[in-house]
């Protein structure tokens, strides 16, 4: 592993930010169902609580959506829903808990910010450090995706599972690679991968079981992509 990998890997969805111990919302606000549960979606060829603005990002040839539901700007809980769409339909697979960037969400990005980006991006590569599950993304096992043992103990498994979210990096390289289209201000290694129990530097996590689950399911035949951001963000019109 170069030097370069090594520092990918150290600074992806956390540098030294992880172990800080910073606090995320309670578990009964996680998974407001409500409002991402079959009553509250008007039109079935949506994606529920996302407005026109994100909602025209997803292309049009996409059948999968990975949405995350921030709990509020500045929160570190979130619900992710998997839809699929048969036809012209949207259906809700499979919803799990949650936690993105310590410091809430942001639309301008940016290294060391702890918030994560608001967006579609699509979903191309995935890895960790255990084997592959079964992925239908293509998958890179190493050693290098391994959280430094001199973060906390409970990160440690951070980075067993990962998918790439699409954000300033080359498709079709290892989740890893340190490559940063945008330049390193723009921030990168943004990831879906394993939850620790709070707010992350600006990926997605969530438990095992649901990593191996999306690892198996997201098929990239089925162009999937993430819609992530706040609820309040989400449902922007412009």
């Amino acid at each position: 592993m170069t030097a370069v990998t090594a520092l990918a890997t150290v600074t992806a969805c956390g540098g030294t930010e992880h172990g800080s111990g910073a606090e995320h919302g309670s578990r009964a606000d996680v998974g407001k169902g409500a409002r991402t549960g079959p009553a509250a979606t008007q039109d079935p060829t949506r994606i529920p609580g996302v407005g026109d603005r994100w909602q025209r990002r997803i292309p049009a040839d996409s059948r999968q959506v990975v949405a995350v539901y921030g709990d509020g700007r500045d929160s570190s809980s979130a619900t992710v829903v998997l839809y699929a769409r048969e036809g012209s339909t949207w259906d809700r697979v499979h919803s799990w808990p949650a936690h993105n960037g310590k410091k809430g969400w942001t639309t301008n990005h940016h290294e060391g910010d702890n918030r994560s980006p608001v967006g579609v991006f699509t979903l191309s590569d995935a890895g960790g450090v255990l084997n592959d599950p079964g992925s239908k993304l293509p998958y890179t096992r190493s050693a290098a995706f391994a959280a430094p043992r001199w973060w906390a103990k409970s990160y440690w498994h951070d980075f067993d599972y990962v998918i790439a979210i699409d954000y300033n990096r080359v498709k079709g390289t290892p989740p890893n690679d340190p490559t940063r289209p945008e330049g390193q201000g723009k921030g990168g290694g943004i990831w879906l991968h394993m939850d620790h129990g709070s707010g992350t530097s600006a990926c997605v996590s969530l438990s095992e079981s649901a990593m191996a689950y999306l690892l198996r399911t997201l098929d990239p035949d089925r162009h999937p992509v993430v819609v992530m951001g706040d609820w309040a963000d989400l449902k922007r019109s412009r």
